[in-house]
């Protein structure tokens, strides 16, 4: 059962603005979702003549291509033409951070499932069994699949960034206690509903328009512009929604999206290429493997005196976006605390795997499953609760982080109390210490998990947006962003803002799809900031279109501006309803020659980061909250479940509290499975065991937490959000960091030898071994 309890203390005094967008707004997206009517790139109505593509990939990790016969392949009736990097007339590269991806495989092979050649033919079915008769022979080289044994062996993607605070080394001789000692978490497969793909339309001359599964269109735009050598005003790329994202279509939508754009560009004709589930699975990065090393020192008090660590990030064959991730990771390594001195290093490993890549969090989690075990660990050898010392430890106003931001308007303390009050947490710790004290097979085990994530893109170029806002004669409105709409709920955010501003009802507003011809330049939908930044330019462009209006009413009215309001579809004078209707009042505008569409640019304020210091203000704002997970172990078998998860959670003050609730509720059952069952293998020669649904658990309806409530803090919300409604779609997701500690915790109640070990996801094989390891 999952509940969203109203906090007795919540301020209702919410302002205007926000009252009105909260009444009962649903995902709009959901009815045609339920009845199977809204579209993803493999329902485009495609054209007479569509050829369809499939990629030939490397069967091998590494190694140095030593011939390829195509010639079976190409003979078979059917096959159109098989493109390699010798058909790219612009550049062979796909790169974003670092030009060092090739979209095809020229000389040599660098992971398991690279692409080496695209395969189009009259359908998907020839193109398939022309790939079985491709004959490659292949001189495999060492293969390197681990962080340690990339840093071993020097192999790396770029230079390690540090951040720095205080004097850590000096500190720990101060310090009462210390611990040392490594983590290991584990990759996730993203597994989008909607596989990755793409659909390349040839226009004419010579321009083409791509359909994308993508959430960063100007990125597709840029990279097929680049590998064709052609100007990206020649490319149009198009994306009605997703079928699921979470970072795995941030940068990996676009390879398959060339591909598919440069097949049409030789054959002037379209082209299709959508992955099935294996090969999506086969050739596409995950979530970054990090393995780290940590020392942490604390006070008698028990305060954190000092910290440090060093993270080895698992890269993959390429960068991808692994620099971005390592350097949030950085920004993320001390979660919800102040620690006055504080040492981070992180090191972009270079493997051969397929290049890891943004995953919900974007290296945050990672980085906060590192201090919380070596809070863990602080606490087991001294003897106390977690939660002592993450309590004493909690962030305050002003604090400083390690990055140099000065923290404001901090919940840390607010969310952590006010979990413990809501929830009792005194009565929930006595029923699992009955618990265990009157059960021998079973025990239960309870954690609390604090989170602080800061919300912007942090490399600050790329925190802007624009909206292109088009009112129509008959009063209907369409709008145009940059946000694409994944399941989040953004285009129904956006909706709401316009219905708010022009007081119309939300069925006379339509979202576009996001498209590069209708707004162009834009940042992928990530980092949390779809909302806020899209939202704050659709919500400048329409109070710039409602000024206008008011200027057209206040002539016609004979009032003043500043008198006009716009309400409910009318026009009123000083709060009174005049004859003037909302539809009368846009045909007047039109009349008088009034523009009645506004192209609105936003760039978020205050912001800033300089890399070579590694200090500023990288954030926005900060979203916190408190999460206390409780869980039963089998002590039999191994197996768990989760009794419940307790949230009190920062929204600022929520635009559609369902909307919200649903990706708190999403993020951290995503967070749980990170943690405890979704488990990424790759054998020694980097191929991937893990291929199927078969052998990578993800989480279903049977190993949910049997409750989940969310509370809503007491807050002010923040200016920076739009409409002081805070980001929701990433935080929540470090939630499930709580399961891993609750199980640690079980374990302990059953196994009181047990030596600590902090390598997720926490499976029931892991967890049957540590209720019987001996120390």
């Amino acid at each position: 059962m999952h509940k969203n309890k109203p906090n007795k203390v919540l301020d209702t005094k919410l302002d205007a603005v926000s009252k009105s967008l909260k009444q009962s707004i649903k995902n709009l997206d959901s009815y045609t979702h339920v009845r199977g009517e809204s579209l993803y790139v493999d329902d485009v109505n495609i054209r007479q003549g569509t050829f369809h593509a499939v990629v030939f990939d490397s069967p091998k990790a590494h190694g140095k291509i030593k011939s390829i016969d195509y010639s079976k392949a190409e003979a078979l009736e059917g096959v159109q033409r098989i493109f390699t990097y010798k058909d790219v007339p612009g550049e062979n590269e796909i790169g974003g951070i670092i030009p060092d991806e090739p979209l095809f495989a020229e000389n040599d092979v660098h992971f398991w499932g690279m692409p080496i050649a695209l395969i189009v033919a009259e359908s998907e079915f020839i193109a398939r069994k022309a790939r079985g008769l491709i004959d490659i022979e292949i001189e495999e080289l060492p293969v390197i699949t681990t962080a340690k044994e990339a840093k071993a062996k020097g192999s790396f993607i770029n230079a390690p960034r540090s951040f720095s605070l205080g004097d850590t080394e000096k500190a720990f001789a101060d310090c009462e206690y210390i611990f040392e000692g490594e983590t290991f978490s584990n990759g996730q497969e993203h597994l989008y509903i909607e596989t990755q793909g793409a659909y390349a339309e040839p226009l004419e001359n010579g321009n083409i328009k791509v359909t994308s599964s993508t959430q960063g269109p100007t990125a597709v735009q840029k990279t097929i512009a680049k590998v064709l050598g052609i100007a990206m005003h020649k490319i149009e790329v198009d994306v009605t929604r997703l079928g699921g994202g979470f970072g795995g279509k941030e940068d990996q939508a676009t390879p398959w999206a060339v591909m598919a754009a440069l097949a049409a560009h030789h054959l002037n004709q379209s082209v299709k290429l959508i992955l099935n589930r294996h090969d999506d699975l086969r050739m596409t990065g995950k979530r970054h493997p990090y393995e780290s090393t940590y020392k942490i020192g604390l006070s008698k008090d028990l305060k954190i005196i000092a910290y440090q660590t060093e993270f080895l990030q698992n890269s993959g064959a390429a960068a991808d976006l692994s620099p971005a991730i390592a350097e949030r990771t950085l920004f993320h390594a001390t979660n919800s605390y102040y620690i006055p001195n504080v040492t981070t290093k992180v090191l972009s490993c270079k493997t051969n795997l397929p290049p890891n890549t943004a995953f919900r969090g974007f290296g945050g989690p990672q980085g906060m499953f590192v201090i919380e075990s070596a809070i863990a660990k602080a606490a087991h050898e001294i003897g106390v609760p977690t939660r002592t010392i993450q309590e004493a430890n909690l962030l305050d106003e002003n604090d400083t982080f390690s990055y140099g931001q000065i923290a404001k308007k901090v919940e840390a303390k607010n969310t952590w109390h006010s979990a413990k009050n809501i929830f009792n947490i005194e009565a929930l710790e006595q029923a699992v210490e009955a618990f265990n004290k009157n059960n021998t097979s079973f025990k239960k085990g309870i954690a609390f998990m604090p989170i602080t994530f800061g919300i912007s893109f942090t490399n600050t170029p790329m925190n802007h947006a624009r909206a292109l806002v088009h009112i129509y004669l008959d009063g209907s409105v369409g709008i145009s962003t940059a946000a694409v709409e994944m399941g989040q709920g953004v285009n129904t955010k956006m909706m709401q803002i316009a219905a708010d501003v022009f007081s119309i009802p939300i069925e006379k507003i339509k979202i576009e799809t996001t498209n590069t011809t209708r707004v162009a330049n834009t940042s992928p939908s990530a980092a949390s900031s779809t909302a806020d930044l899209n939202g704050k330019a659709t919500l400048m462009a329409c109070n710039a279109l409602v000024e206008r209006l008011k200027i057209v009413a206040s002539e016609d009215l004979k009032a003043s501006v500043k008198d006009i309001t716009l309400k409910e579809e009318s026009v009123y004078i000083n709060n009174k309803k005049s004859a003037l209707t909302w539809t009368e009042l846009v045909s007047k505008a039109m009349l008088k020659r009034v523009a009645l569409t506004e192209n609105a640019h936003y760039a978020t304020p205050e912001i800033h980061f300089d890399k070579t210091k590694e200090k500023g203000h990288p954030f926005a704002y900060h979203v916190y909250g408190t999460a206390i997970t409780t869980t039963t172990i089998d002590c039999m078998r191994g197996t768990y479940e989760f009794e419940s998860v307790k949230i009190v959670h920062d929204y600022g003050k929520s635009m559609s509290e369902g909307i919200d609730l649903g990706q708190v509720e999403g993020a951290l059952i995503q967070g749980i499975g990170w943690m405890t069952m979704e488990e990424i293998a790759y054998n020694k020669d980097g191929k991937l065991l893990s291929n199927a649904l078969s052998t990578y658990k993800v989480p279903d309806i049977f190993s949910v937490p049997k409750t989940v409530e969310v509370i809503p803090v007491e807050t002010e919300g923040n200016d920076m959000a739009i409409l002081k409604s805070k980001a929701v779609g990433e935080p929540p997701l470090m939630y499930g960091i709580g399961a891993y500690f609750a199980l640690q915790n079980a374990i302990k109640a059953f196994n009181p030898n047990y030596d600590m070990q902090f390598n997720a996801p926490m499976t029931p094989e892991k967890v049957l071994m540590s209720l019987y390891k001996k120390a």
